[in-house]
């Protein structure tokens, strides 16, 4: 039986799998923001999320588990110390999948995965939208225009007297 086992493959043995997953999340973790495949996208969302959940934890202990998955010691420095502070007060959802289109060569979906955090164009601050357009008429203004550019002419030619 085959209850439970819907972890993607992707075509690769284990040790290979767990070595681009590795490798994946290291690039992640350093660049913020990585373009690949929608499989592996997925694959390693579910691979990197545990870790940065780990990460809010800064003791020796979770700092050897997190180094045991990526082996890479900059990579577990810069996970500890700048994105833990970053994603302190999340609960999860720590990345973002957003989908580019198809890769011309093999037609495969590609897409970008970041960091929530880290995107300034996608933050929760956003500026406040123009209230809505009016189909009235233009010549007002040209008019509110015209008298504002008036009202600097004239002080601009008191000052030259």
């Amino acid at each position: 039986m085959r209850h439970n086992k819907k972890f993607n493959h992707l075509g690769r043995q284990k040790a290979h799998r767990d070595a681009l997953l590795a490798n994946l999340a290291i690039s992640l973790i350093m660049h913020k923001r990585i373009n690949t495949t929608t499989a592996k996208a997925k694959a390693l969302r579910k691979y990197v999320e545990p870790l940065l959940t780990k990460a809010k934890d800064d003791s020796t202990n979770s700092r050897r588990v997190v180094f045991s998955y990526l082996q890479n010691k900059q990579a577990v420095t810069e996970l500890f110390r700048e994105i833990a502070q970053k994603i302190a007060d999340r609960p999860g959802g720590y990345t973002r999948i957003i989908k580019t289109g198809f890769r011309l060569d093999d037609a495969a979906e590609m897409c970008f995965i970041e960091l929530v955090d880290y995107n300034d164009n996608m933050s929760k601050t956003k500026t406040a939208k123009k209230s809505t357009k009016t189909r009235r008429s233009s010549k007002k203004k040209v008019e509110e225009a015209a008298a504002p550019a008036a009202e600097l002419e004239a002080p601009a030619q008191e000052s030259a007297e």
